[in-house]
């Protein structure tokens, strides 16, 4: 396991990839990005089927964060004011609220800006 949390995300997806490509840039979390794809999920602790259902946060001793709350993890890794607004993601109601909205858009993400068809599928019926 590496000393670094790792972002594991789906790089099939056009979407995620441009979301993961403006954290990269803009919000510099500390830690290492990987798409499922170009991973061994299972050395990651985790199965092939949750990494495509959503983004995964692993900390260097292995626990998962899925969806909203690795996102919120990963905003608390960025230096500066990232960190206030991960924070709250981790709270009640700002939680409930936040899984609720990361499912909206994690299930409609081939809808989204730079989705394709593809992102819509599971990875054993993509093209």
């Amino acid at each position: 396991m590496s000393n670094r949390p790792v972002l594991v995300y789906d790089g099939d997806c056009g979407f995620c990839t441009t979301c993961v490509r403006f954290v990269e840039r803009r919000i510099r979390p500390r830690c290492t990005v990987s798409a499922w794809q170009f991973t061994d999920p299972e050395a990651l602790g985790v199965t092939q089927e949750r990494a495509e259902h959503e983004v995964l946060w692993i900390t260097p001793a292995g626990t998962v964060h899925g969806g909203a709350q690795a996102v919120a993890k990963l905003l608390m890794s960025a230096r500066g004011p990232w960190s206030v607004p991960g924070a709250l993601l981790t709270l009640p109601p700002f939680r409930q609220a936040a899984h609720a909205v990361y499912r909206l858009v994690a299930d409609n993400r081939h809808r989204m800006p730079g989705g394709t068809a593809a992102c819509s599928l599971p990875a054993r019926l993509r093209p």
